[in-house]
């Protein structure tokens, strides 16, 4: 018997990821986050990493405009960020009651100010792959700063060492 949707569901809950939010100028507050696991390292010559966005996720039509996306490794510490940009919407009393701030690369791409490591993309190459659209992204800055992962596991958020 072929496996089911909520089979496949449970069995890649037992793959432990990292938490990221990637981000795209546009949308209400100038930027659209979106929180995701789906992101891969796909290539070091050229560097290349890949998202995979829902077909119904908000971010997709302005990741089309725009052809640039941020990818923010969040820290342990931010599990509320990852929370908020889980959620529909964009909301500017929760941005600031959150702070969350962002900054914007030379290139015009919009990163949390805060977090783990992150890239700046360029849309690569777009393909689409049932119900998602996967995203290769030609790596244009990389910045690294302090803390711990936030990780994703068997449904929950855990930490390095045990559960938050």
């Amino acid at each position: 018997m072929p496996p089911t949707k909520d089979d496949f569901r449970k069995a890649i809950g037992h793959f432990a990821t990292g938490v990221t939010v990637i981000t795209v100028a546009g949308g209400p507050l100038g930027v659209h986050g979106m929180t995701a696991n789906a992101v891969s390292s796909v290539s070091l010559e050229p560097l290349l990493l890949l998202i995979c966005v829902d077909a119904r996720a908000r971010l997709l039509p302005l990741l089309h405009a725009s052809e640039r996306f941020g990818v923010n490794i969040l820290r342990e510490d931010q599990r509320t960020f990852s929370d908020y940009f889980a959620q529909p919407g964009d909301d500017a009393g929760a941005v600031r009651t959150l702070g969350i701030e962002f900054r914007t690369t030379p290139r015009g791409t919009p990163l949390l100010a805060e977090c783990l490591a992150q890239f700046d993309c360029a849309v690569h190459a777009a393909h689409l792959a049932g119900d998602h659209t996967i995203f290769i992204g030609g790596v244009e800055e990389v910045a690294l700063f302090s803390g711990r992962p936030l990780l994703y596991f068997g449904g929950g958020y855990r930490a390095l060492g045990g559960d938050l």
